[in-house]
């Protein structure tokens, strides 16, 4: 029985490895030379995507549509609309509308037909964006967004949803945008979801200067004096003092500047590289130098009872996380949450939830987490 059991526990974990893996694009994600190009052969191979959106939205199609020239890359970053491997394929405004066009519901019904649909069995990503309704909206509106996405999740389990914030509107840090779109973000972060931050994005230029906190609006200006109206703007200052077709290049971004759609491409390449298996778990800082590594190892026993061990290293101090999860997703216990200066670090798992009871057998998800990273790996309770 033993034997029949840890047989049908590996296959289960096989089929579910990536199900709980966190994935977070965001402004830490523009660097696209720090992408390999085998991540990015692998997304074109495997990746089918469907993306809904309306004009906002379209600044990631418009800054991917000029990326490979740019690049000099002969057709490695090209994407298409039809399903072949040497492109990425993208059905792109699959649907009418947005995440809140013509309601705040209607995506999620226009998503379950076109899935529905066999002719759409290959489809393995589903996006949609918003275009200004985030200001809008209320903290029940957010939630309605949210429920019906983690329900498609559900009804859908070989499709990938990626959720997203809001663009920038100019209300500042004290708005109903920022409370919202972090809403969002904690959503994602708590529940492992993969999260395109659409907003986060705009409110760095390319040396990762932070304007969040400027008023920044979707067309990248902001207040830099601090007199309450926006007197100037980050993209059109960073690309004045840099030049056109080598650090940057000429794209049609709705609504805002070619270099917010540069920026955009490239995390959606990070994005896609992301869902197709590549780590992306460097931190980067300081002329694209990677100084900082964090490794989550394997647990060991595995399968394990009664207890396991999980070793970690770190090489920059940082306040670290380390949950136990489910097969359901739901938080079993937390082994730490602390500082930790740089070095290996060994904690164990002694099979039980945190009001002390035992665990049964099945497949647990572990996952460390910190500023600076953020890994999930699979382990086996096998009684």
């Amino acid at each position: 029985m033993k034997y029949f059991l840890q047989k049908f526990f590996f296959s289960l974990f096989f089929a579910t490895v990536n199900l709980f893996a966190q994935i977070i694009v965001n402004h830490n994600c523009t660097k696209i030379s720090q992408i390999p190009e085998s991540a990015i052969i692998n997304a074109k191979n495997n990746l089918h995507i469907t993306y809904g959106h309306t004009s906002h939205g379209s600044q990631i199609i418009s800054g991917m549509n000029y990326l490979d020239d740019f690049l000099g890359a002969t057709g490695l970053y090209a994407w298409s609309e039809e399903a072949d491997e040497s492109f990425l394929h993208i059905d792109d405004y699959f649907m009418d509308g947005d995440l809140g066009n013509p309601d705040r519901t209607t995506w999620a019904e226009r998503t379950r037909t076109y899935l529905n649909d066999s002719q759409n069995s290959e489809i393995n990503v589903v996006m949609w964006s918003w275009c200004g309704q985030v200001s809008s909206a209320s903290e029940e509106d957010i939630n309605t967004y949210l429920n019906l996405m983690n329900q498609l999740e559900i009804d859908f389990p070989n499709v990938k949803f990626v959720y997203m914030t809001g663009h920038l509107d100019g209300s500042g840090l004290e708005g109903n945008l920022h409370l919202r779109n972090e809403q969002i973000r904690n959503f994602c972060k708590t529940n492992n979801k993969i999260l395109f931050d659409f907003n986060d994005i705009e409110c760095y230029d390319p040396d990762g200067n932070y304007f969040g906190d400027k008023y920044p609006n979707d067309n990248c200006d902001y207040d830099s004096d601090g007199n309450g109206s926006p007197d100037a703007n980050w993209a059109i200052d960073w690309q004045n003092s840099h030049t056109e077709n080598v650090d940057w290049y000429n794209c049609d971004a709705a609504h805002s500047q070619a270099l917010n759609g540069n920026q955009k491409a490239y995390a959606a390449w990070w994005l896609w590289a992301t869902l197709s298996g590549w780590n992306g778990i460097t931190s980067v800082e300081n002329n694209d130098k990677i100084i900082s590594n964090f490794t989550l190892e394997n647990n060991y026993p595995n399968p394990f009872n009664p207890s396991t061990n999980i070793n970690f290293n770190i090489s920059k101090q940082a306040n670290v996380r380390l949950d136990i999860f489910n097969s359901l997703g739901e938080l079993v216990t937390t082994i730490t949450n602390d500082n930790y200066n740089v070095g290996n670090y060994s904690l164990s798992w002694n099979g039980k939830d945190q009001n002390g009871n035992n665990a049964t057998s099945g497949i647990y998800f572990y996952k460390l987490s910190s500023e600076y990273f953020t890994a999930t790996k699979s382990m086996i309770l096998l009684k």
